[in-house]
């Protein structure tokens, strides 16, 4: 094998190196500056000797220091004088001209243009600068990042965002920024300031809410995962049922051997959310059965004072002596199936993890009426029991109010109440309500559905002799 030549090369002399011409040249300068900074010492020496001898041994020396002390002033305030009149500073920089492709700049770069919040997800690689990758991308578009989420995966990583973007922006071109930048998987929805909160306040409030009334479990299960079906089956043969989590389906423990199944038609549960849910029901299970002890009082015309209060399953003996009561038609309107049926829809209507169940209870300690707010997705169902002796006094229409109060606090967006076509009363009350309608007859069955959405200030509080209606 031959080797191939190596090429020479000139050395070329190296940049801090002088020659000898050019070192002659530098000590010849040195020595002359040296010379000169030695002449004017010597002169300043022999002029200040000077002027001292003239001061001292003179007879005009006074004169001579009042005369230079004379002249330095005036050159001070000529020297003033002439730099107020001329000021050396930098001249002023120059107005900027005017860019004619301003109106051309890309969405969010404009000041003052409004924005939007945005929820975003997007599933990623879990590999070292897809994150970096993908907050590029959203910089590009003049996005901001409030907040930032992460659900690991065995192989991927789920990036969560709550992002603020030019409301001009579309949410098509997000979409497709995010799928360049390596996501998949890509899910938005447009984002409110309720999502300003943090995840750990949100979580923790969440959990505040549920170990404080066990209705609220599934309001907390809807409020942490957004729009979900929750369906809630019976025990099946005594054996307890393992939670699991299968894509976007989620089956969770319930207590008493129940199972609480949550669903959501596009976007997949991650085993973070798994985890939140399952922390949620346990806190549940632990604590039991509990209904918060808020009430209320009503005086009807007569004098007599009611107390509103929520029902709890210790009044099952009460609300059985209140259906012995009642006559057959006001069982059967309310109930639209068998009167005998009547009894054994308590067990479940009392049950707090079912909905919340409001009572009116008379001085002597009877239930004269019984009002159910049952929770179904994101509807939830009313349906209103009054003893007939206590009937056309107002008592079905304030349990209506509270009920539709007590639905919008917690995010619903509709109620609706399932009645007889000619069931007159609860046709008249709901239209009371003052809030947008809509009717549904089948085979004589009327559904009466209310829009929740925005009536949330117009409607009373539930609670209002209650600090804070809780």
């Amino acid at each position: 094998m031959t080797r191939s030549p190596i090429p020479t090369q000139t050395r070329q002399p190296s940049a801090g190196r002088l020659s000898r011409r050019q070192r002659r040249q530098a000590g010849a300068e040195r020595w002359r500056r040296s010379t000169v900074e030695l002449a004017a010492v010597f002169i300043a020496v022999a002029t200040a000797d000077l002027v001292a001898n003239v001061v001292v041994h003179g007879h005009d020396g006074p004169v001579l220091l009042a005369a230079s002390a004379a002249a330095l002033l005036a050159t001070a305030v000529f020297h003033s004088w002439w730099a107020h009149r001329h000021p050396h500073g930098p001249p002023a920089p120059e107005p900027p001209t005017p860019d004619p492709l301003a109106d051309a700049a890309p969405p969010g770069e404009r000041p003052g243009e409004p924005t939007t919040l945005w929820r975003l997800r997007a599933t990623v690689s879990d590999a070292p600068g897809t994150l970096a990758t993908l907050c590029a991308a959203l910089a590009e578009l003049r996005i901001s990042i409030i907040s930032l989420q992460t659900h690991p995966l065995p192989h991927a990583t789920v990036d969560e965002f709550l992002l603020r973007a030019p409301r001009s922006l579309p949410r098509p071109i997000l979409t497709e920024a995010v799928a360049r930048a390596g996501g998949r998987e890509i899910w938005t929805e447009p984002a409110d300031a309720h999502d300003l909160v943090d995840v750990p306040t949100h979580v923790l409030a969440l959990a505040t809410r549920t170990a404080l009334d066990a209705a609220e479990l599934p309001v907390a299960l809807r409020q942490l995962f957004g729009q979900v079906t929750i369906r809630q089956f019976p025990a099946g043969n005594g054996e307890p049922l393992a939670p699991s989590l299968e894509g976007r389906l989620m089956r969770l423990a319930a207590p008493g051997g129940e199972l609480i199944e949550l669903s959501r038609p596009h976007l997949p549960f991650t085993p973070t959310e798994f985890a939140r849910a399952k922390a949620l029901v346990e806190l549940d299970t632990v604590l039991g059965p509990r209904v918060p002890k808020v009430e209320d009082h009503l005086s009807l015309p007569p004098g007599t004072d009611l107390t509103v209060r929520r029902a709890a399953p210790e009044d099952k003996a009460a609300a059985l002596a209140m259906h012995r009561r009642c006559s057959t038609a006001t069982l059967r309107r309310r109930y639209h199936g068998p009167v005998t049926d009547a009894d054994r829809y308590l067990n479940h209507l009392l049950d707090p993890r079912h909905g919340q169940t409001l009572t009116v209870q008379a001085p002597d300690g009877r239930l004269v009426a019984l009002a159910h707010l049952m929770w179904d997705d994101d509807s939830a169902e009313l349906a209103v029991l009054v003893e007939d002796d206590w009937q056309r006094r107002g008592l079905g229409l304030d349990l209506l109010r509270r009920m539709a109060a007590l639905a919008a606090e917690a995010g619903v967006a509709t109620v609706y109440a399932v009645t007889q076509a000619g069931n007159t009363a609860l046709i008249g009350a709901m239209r009371r309500l003052a809030l947008p309608l809509d009717y549904q007859v089948s085979d004589g069955t009327l559904v009466i559905t209310a829009h929740l959405a925005g009536a949330a200030e117009q409607l009373p509080s539930p609670w209002p002799s209650v600090p804070g209606g809780h």
